[in-house]
């Protein structure tokens, strides 16, 4: 009835359709209401769609909904910049290839090595590929088996990790959750993905809830408090940078504050 990805396209819509009350788009509340949110019927006529249509969609049935009826759901569902981007991006046809693991290119390698601040190159399913010194006196990616090497696994998992962020653990974690969860979705059934997730609901009892909840959060830069047990408070800012190289490559860079 329907690959992976297009159901991710139809949970998508579910989940935000059962955040979405009456009152926020302008509808009577009207009898009780045994769910949560908006009704299948209340979002179509707001898209200008047919019911049944819609129901494929959420479904996950393997239908090929237009620009126009994507960006009419999302305009009925009241999303946001990144949740409409996300919804227009697993509209489109999937890249059917599987995941491979990506490689650096040896100059992108120099480039970071060299580098005094910390800095790290991760993937499209968030490994890290390569790094320097000064994110190794903090990361510890050396001590690390290869798949561990993952920023996810890392911090959702790792206990020494979680103790490094300490009181913002929490919130880093679930903010890492909602980014990849944008990733993940465009990956959605590719059996190096499936393993990951496996990894992450076993490895962190918070996991299931965040991810359940569909949450989607685009990239930006930030800061963060890092608790380390050598080197002490760290306030540090990031800032992250795709490779003109490869797309799939992500830089990320660190300076103190």
């Amino acid at each position: 009835m329907s690959d992976p990805r297009r159901a991710e396209f139809g949970n998508f819509l579910r989940s935000r359709r059962e955040k979405l009350t009456p009152r926020a788009v302008g509808l009577p509340s009207g009898r009780r209401r045994r769910t949560a949110g908006l009704r299948r019927e209340e979002v179509a006529e707001l898209a200008g769609i047919g019911v049944d249509w819609y129901i494929r969609l959420e479904q996950g049935r393997t239908v090929n909904p237009s620009v126009t009826t994507v960006d009419a759901l999302a305009r009925a569902l009241r999303l946001n910049k990144t949740e409409h981007a996300h919804l227009r991006a697993l509209a489109r046809d999937a890249d059917r290839r599987p995941f491979a693991r990506e490689t650096v290119p040896a100059h992108l390698r120099r480039v970071v090595e060299s580098l005094n601040q910390p800095a790290y190159i991760t993937g499209r399913r968030w490994d890290v590929l390569a790094w320097n010194a000064s994110a190794e006196e903090i990361f510890g990616f050396a001590q690390l088996a290869e798949d561990e090497r993952n920023t996810l696994i890392l911090v959702l998992t790792n206990p020494q990790a979680r103790a490094l962020f300490g009181k913002t653990w929490k919130d880093e974690a679930r903010r890492m959750v909602m980014q990849f969860r944008a990733a993940h979705d465009l990956w959605a059934g590719d059996p190096a993905f499936v393993d990951l997730l496996a990894r992450l609901r076993n490895g962190c009892r918070e996991f299931a809830t965040w991810w359940e909840a569909h949450d989607v959060r685009g990239a930006s830069d930030g800061r963060k408090l890092l608790q380390h047990p050598k080197k002490g408070a760290l306030h540090l800012q990031y800032a992250s940078f795709q490779a003109n190289d490869d797309s799939a490559l992500k830089l990320t860079i660190y300076t103190t504050v």
